[in-house]
């Protein structure tokens, strides 16, 4: 009997190995799950896709043209883990970013990528308009709330740890959920300079008036900020005071597309806790895109094809590595009974 008992004993922690284990030992795999959330500014649906961490077997999907290593509303890992929210680019899709997303979400964070509303890659109907610009925030806000309500992921996500990943533009709407506030003559002034920059002065620095009644809007719960090339030159010093949350701040200096002299670089000496800043040479606006394969290369070589010099593959190796130790650091990490620690 001693013995029977023995051997049950050894095969359930045999069990719970992968699970126990997976904070330091990289046992976790992923899981995706489809969220439809109401659009705060028309209450129509909105998509977000969560990615979080799972003991099911690994796999690989194809979303939208992306393969992506993470299986469909699997299980969830046991453990509670704090929640990120992701914010794409101008006319973009997270799906672009989904080796960062996977990658944090095996670490242990649930991963929520939020498609914007009329500015993603099928529906421009929102681009240039107060109403993206502070809408935005006010979706990511939206989506944490709809999360923490999710019947599969709120006994699994930790509530009081919560940050943000934004990618160009969605790095100005990271930086309004922390506090910061647009200053439009800022816009206006740059493309009074700088006529020619396409991307930002499309609408030659006056943003479209579609709404009137929005105004910027932090979220309390926000806590950290990974932020990669970000769109943030309608931000001065006196705008980003009230920004008091730790940030990791990427920039390539061979970013033709936002400007790094005045939206990165400006930033770093600007923002009231100085961020931890990682430069790197020679690379471009669209780096921070999971690398291509063969396929996507051949069909989109612009936004796959990197300078000589600059390794990509690599540059997410260590940008995943240091995102998860930046995030585990400023919001807390899971423990194996899935309780909050602060990373010490």
């Amino acid at each position: 009997m001693l013995r029977l008992c023995a051997i049950l004993l050894m095969c359930l922690l045999g069990s719970l190995n992968p699970v126990l284990a997976a904070p330091g030992g990289h046992h976790w795999s992923v899981g995706f799950h489809e969220m439809s959330v109401l659009d705060p500014l028309d209450l129509q649906p909105m998509r977000a896709i969560a990615f979080y961490p799972s003991s099911a077997r690994e796999h690989v999907s194809r979303l939208e043209g992306y393969e992506v290593e993470a299986s469909e509303d699997v299980r969830v890992a046991i453990g509670r883990f704090p929640l990120l929210m992701l914010s794409h680019g101008n006319t973009g899709t997270p799906l672009a970013l989904h080796d960062l997303a996977t990658s944090l979400a095996r670490k242990g964070f649930v991963v929520v990528a939020v498609i914007h509303p009329g500015d993603n890659s099928t529906d421009h109907s929102r681009l240039g308009t107060l109403s993206n610009l502070y809408g935005r925030p006010i979706q990511i806000s939206e989506a944490i709330t709809a999360t923490l309500g999710d019947r599969m992921l709120a006994p699994f996500v930790n509530a009081d740890q919560v940050g943000v990943i934004g990618y160009s533009a969605g790095g100005e709407t990271a930086l309004i959920l922390s506090g910061a506030t647009p200053d439009l003559e800022r816009l206006r002034q740059y493309c009074r300079e700088r006529p020619d920059d396409q991307d930002a002065c499309n609408t030659q620095g006056e943003l479209i008036a579609d709404r009137d009644d929005l105004q910027p809007v932090a979220d309390p719960r926000v806590r950290a900020l990974l932020l990669m090339a970000p769109l943030s030159l309608k931000f001065g010093r006196h705008t980003l005071a009230d920004v008091h949350v730790p940030v990791l701040l990427y920039s390539g200096d061979g970013d033709k597309l936002v400007a790094f002299d005045k939206n990165a670089a400006a930033l770093a000496r600007k923002l009231p806790i100085a961020p931890d800043f990682k430069l790197l040479a020679g690379a471009g606006h669209f780096v921070f895109m999971a690398p291509c394969n063969e396929e996507q290369i051949a069909a989109m070589p612009a936004l796959c094809t990197d300078a000589d010099g600059v390794d990509r593959k690599d540059i997410h190796r260590t940008m995943i590595t240091e995102a998860g130790r930046f995030f585990a650091h400023a919001l807390g990490k899971p423990n194996r009974a899935g309780l909050q620690t602060a990373d010490q």
